[in-house]
């Protein structure tokens, strides 16, 4: 680590009163993990000596390898407000490092993976960009603390209080957030009940994974001094819109220019939009187990509630995968709807930075937008215009994500095969289980 970097550190920790440190890192599956030290431990883990059980972590590493080092990003140093100001509480976000060869990075940390991707990119002359929109839902609880499927409101789209009952809660997670150095956008109401969405400025695409992260433990943490709960789950409720994590996407040069924008050309988008769009639609399918990991992920991507179904895109329809929204200039990109909050956010930023830039590589031009609403065409219309379809469950994800050379050399060869794994795992634990669905249909019919 820099002197000059670890040396900022200790002094906001001294200045600040901050007596422990929470060191963060996320799993394949996209849980953040954390180990708390105290202060007196802070200048051994700046310099990336402190030494963690890998085994323990699921896909990481086999019981005979499983020595691993934490190396702090400095950074991504804050204080939790949410925290006593006597006895303080930071985190650092920390990249994941194998004891050999020379305490090299491990290509099994989603972390490190992504940076592998960004230097593809930088290696072209190009800096991604990224901005979600994470959409959440906060239930109540019962006496043990536990969630219930019971929302807090019924209110709707943009609605204030006294309809919208979460507006406090909303509240102190954006000062929360902002206290951390977000720069919050907007925060409102979705369209289902109980359903909130926090908007942050969009940045480097490495950050951006960091601070999907942060806003995550934000949101949770603050919800539960509200007695709520907060979820991130794709689908909680049948019969109501699901939670997405619709992501916006541009390419920047290394001199700071929006490369996406060209106004002398068609919808004032460059060759360079387009193909990256292109590439986007063509690993659609493969990129999905990625971007929408869950069985219940699924239950999102249907039509008739907002969710995108249909590989297509357009400037003004929601119904396609992706939108250009109207904004040029600086401005200029495309948001990619179909991934949901579930998904780890390293992962599904790197597979859709590799497959935009497939697209840029081989030119891969993207068909005619599609400005019909693509849920009243039938299945003759849709075949005739070329309209594909997401994958409709986990088990066919992860068939196109086999398949799929691009997306599969993006994840590495380690992530690929633990993230398989685990996903096939969980499509068995599924697929054996008796769910309340087949006893309300079947007990008492037959």
């Amino acid at each position: 680590m820099i002197k000059d970097k670890k040396l900022e550190v200790m002094e906001k920790v001294r200045d600040n009163g901050v007596r422990f440190i929470r060191l963060q890192f996320t799993d394949i599956g996209g849980i953040l993990k954390n180990v708390a030290i105290p202060v007196s431990q802070l200048d051994k883990a700046l310099d990336g000596e402190l030494m963690f059980d890998g085994s323990s972590i699921s896909g990481f590493t086999e019981i005979e390898e499983s020595d691993m080092y934490l190396v702090p990003d400095p950074d991504t140093f804050t204080i939790f407000p949410w925290r006593p100001s006597n006895g303080a509480v930071a985190r650092l976000i920390c990249d994941v490092y194998t004891p050999h060869p020379n305490h090299a990075p491990f290509i099994g940390d989603p972390r490190t993976n992504l940076k592998r991707i960004i230097k593809e990119a930088a290696d072209m002359g190009f800096v991604m960009n990224a901005g979600p929109e994470g959409e959440f839902f906060l239930f109540l609880v019962d006496e043990q603390g536990h969630p219930a499927l019971n929302t807090q409101d019924m209110a709707g789209y943009f609605d204030l209080a006294p309809v919208d009952l979460g507006e406090d809660a909303r509240r102190d997670m954006v000062c929360t957030l902002e206290d951390m150095g977000f720069e919050i956008e907007a925060s409102h109401h979705e369209v289902a009940p109980g359903q909130h969405e926090i908007d942050f400025k969009y940045g480097p695409v490495d950050k951006i994974a960091d601070d999907i992260q942060t806003y995550k433990l934000v949101v949770r943490s603050i919800a539960e001094r509200h007695g709520l709960h907060a979820t991130f789950m794709a689908k909680p409720i049948a019969g109501i819109n699901g939670s997405g994590m619709h992501t916006h996407q541009s390419l920047f040069n290394l001199q700071g220019e929006n490369v996406f924008y060209a106004p002398d050309k068609p919808y004032q988008l460059s060759d360079l939009a387009r193909w990256y769009m292109g590439g986007i639609m063509k690993h659609a399918r493969a990129l999905t187990a990625i971007t929408n990991p869950t069985i219940n992920s699924y239950k999102r991507l249907v039509p008739g509630y907002e969710a995108p179904v249909y590989i297509a895109w357009s400037e003004k329809n929601r119904s396609c995968l992706i939108r250009v929204p109207a904004k040029r200039g600086l401005s200029t990109r495309i948001e990619v709807r179909h991934p949901d909050p579930t998904c780890n956010p390293y992962l599904a930023m790197a597979v859709m930075l590799a497959a935009g830039l497939d697209g840029v590589k081989n030119q891969i031009e993207p068909p005619a937008p599609v400005d019909a609403n693509i849920y009243h065409m039938t299945q003759q219309e849709r075949d005739r215009a070329g309209i594909a379809s997401l994958p409709g469950s986990l088990l066919e994800a992860l068939a196109e994500l086999e398949k799929d050379e691009v997306i599969k050399d993006a994840l590495g060869e380690h992530i690929l095969s633990h993230f398989l794994a685990t996903k096939k795992a969980e499509w068995e634990r599924y697929r054996l289980e008796v769910h309340p669905w087949e006893i309300n249909e079947y007990l008492r019919l037959f």
